[in-house]
């Protein structure tokens, strides 16, 4: 007779407790590699509080209390393909903020202030491993927005909680020359109407038209009087004017505008700029391939398009006009393009440098230095852990940075500089501050108009240009700058 197999349910159950096991094992396997990556991530941002996550994990792959997947034992075909695209786009949304915060994020060149060594247009990934990332200070935002929700105009954040500014550790420091993002250090405080303009310089411009005071023949003590007056007149008039200027609205650290710029001055050195060129320590900093000053041209006719474009000489370059006149430009010029138009006569009929023509005050807003934008310091750049002695003289320098940035009360009482109530003539620094400039150096909004960049500002490094568009031209006229593409930052000297 023929015997035939007969599985009984007792045979069966060995292979399911099997599977049972096999899944158990894959479970704590899971659970251990992503406790141990939590861990290795919180010891290196030092944020210990982070391991509340832990019985999360434990539950999500042991003991499965929370039904996190419900919707997959749905019967309802519709529930579970609005879940499933509602799972990844979560997913999607955490993981993309959580490497925006702590890895890298995107940011686009908005103006010509680093031409043209970063043009406008370029699209660049900026690393934030490089310095090492910040811990969010504003953690109650909206992800992936800027300070402002679009469309509804309305702030993307809660001012609180606030957190202490904490670094985690990096790749490297910022050496000198190296390619920076940052927080712009005088948008902590932002008329809404008078975005593009600085807060400062407003008020110090308005307070000059209200008080106009002849300082030269003032003592320090009296010359910090006249300029406190001015400031608080202008400040007052701003304020009374929000038809005009709008809204002021303070703004935390994380939450201010981005730059992007040259470092040029480290903490600790010396600063000094003659005749545009830049000295730290005694030494001149190499100059940037792609440096650019102004330059007045008169034309014998219009630039052609074809030169332009050999010499990136954009529209915007060749847009101001002297006196009106169309065939007398000033124009920003790298050294390349200056040679190529004084050998072309047929063209140019002359080119000379342009005067320092900048209208916005210079840093300090609140002392006469004297200084130009193209000769300016002495200054000393202050540096962590160093003591400097304070006088009446270098105090309006060192103000901001002592007041603002590391949040002490700073007055002068009787010819002498009181910080939180006590006399002192020393201060030592609790961060280190950095000296930044643009290579379009006549034209760019720096450190020469707003002072040091505190650490805790420091967003991190651009590292490669992955798209670069030419806002002048068609996408089927040059719009895409290929040359660009996946080019490393780090290249451009």
């Amino acid at each position: 007779m023929e015997q035939k197999n007969i599985v009984t349910p007792h045979q069966e159950q060995p292979a399911a407790a099997s599977k049972t096991q096999g899944s158990k094992r894959a479970g704590w396997i899971k659970f251990g590699i992503w406790t141990v990556l939590l861990v290795a991530f919180l010891c290196w941002i030092n944020c210990w509080w982070g391991l509340i996550v832990v019985p999360l994990i434990f539950d999500a792959y042991i003991t499965k209390w929370i039904p996190w997947t419900w919707w997959k034992k749905s019967k309802n075909q519709r529930t579970r393909t609005i879940m499933s695209w509602v799972d990844a786009i979560v997913f999607a949304l955490v993981a993309v903020y959580f490497v925006h915060l702590y890895f890298g994020q995107n940011y686009v060149i908005p103006s010509s202030s680093l031409e043209k060594s970063l043009l406008t247009g370029d699209y660049l990934l900026v690393s934030k491993m490089s310095y090492g990332p910040r811990d969010p200070m504003t953690p109650i935002h909206m992800p992936l927005t800027s300070h402002t929700l679009p469309i509804l105009n309305t702030k993307s954040y809660l001012e609180h909680p606030h957190f202490k500014y904490h670094r985690a550790p990096g790749l490297g420091k910022i050496k000198q020359g190296d390619i920076v993002v940052f927080n712009y250090p005088s948008g902590d405080s932002v008329l809404l109407k008078a975005q593009d303009a600085d807060y400062y310089s407003l008020c110090y411009e308005a307070g000059e038209q209200l008080l106009p005071i002849d300082r030269r023949s003032l003592s320090r003590e009296q010359q910090a009087k006249a300029y406190e007056a001015q400031y608080a007149a202008g400040r007052n008039y701003l304020l009374s004017h929000p038809e005009e200027y709008g809204e002021l609205r303070w703004r935390p650290v994380d939450m201010r505008e981005n730059y992007v710029k040259r470092c040029v001055g480290l903490p600790g050195q010396w600063l000094q700029i003659k005749d545009g060129r830049v000295y730290t320590d005694g030494k001149q900093m190499k100059q940037p391939a792609q440096v650019q000053y102004c330059y007045d041209v008169t034309l014998k006719t219009a630039l052609p398009d074809y030169l332009c474009r050999e010499l990136g000489i954009s529209v915007e370059d060749r847009s101001e006009m002297i006196d009106g006149n169309p065939n007398m430009l000033r124009m920003p010029l790298t050294t390349r393009a200056l040679q190529a138009l004084r050998q072309r006569p047929d063209i140019v009929l002359d080119i000379q440098k342009s005067p320092s023509t900048s209208g916005t005050p210079l840093y300090p807003h609140n002392l006469e230095t004297g200084w130009t934008a193209n000769d300016y310091g002495p200054i000393w750049i202050p540096k962590k852990g160093k003591t400097l002695q304070l006088t009446l003289a270098n105090l309006p320098l060192y103000m901001r940075p002592i007041s603002i940035y590391e949040g002490n009360d700073v007055k002068v009482k009787n010819g002498k500089i009181l910080i939180n109530g006590r006399p002192t003539q020393w201060y030592t620094f609790k961060m280190d501050y950095y000296w930044m400039q643009g290579d379009n150096r006549d034209n760019s909004a720096d450190s020469r108009f707003w002072g040091f960049v505190p650490e805790d500002h420091i967003v991190g490094k651009p590292i490669l240009i992955w798209l670069s568009l030419n806002k002048d031209y068609g996408w089927g006229d040059g719009k895409v700058r290929w040359s660009r593409l996946f080019r490393w930052v780090d290249n451009i000297r």
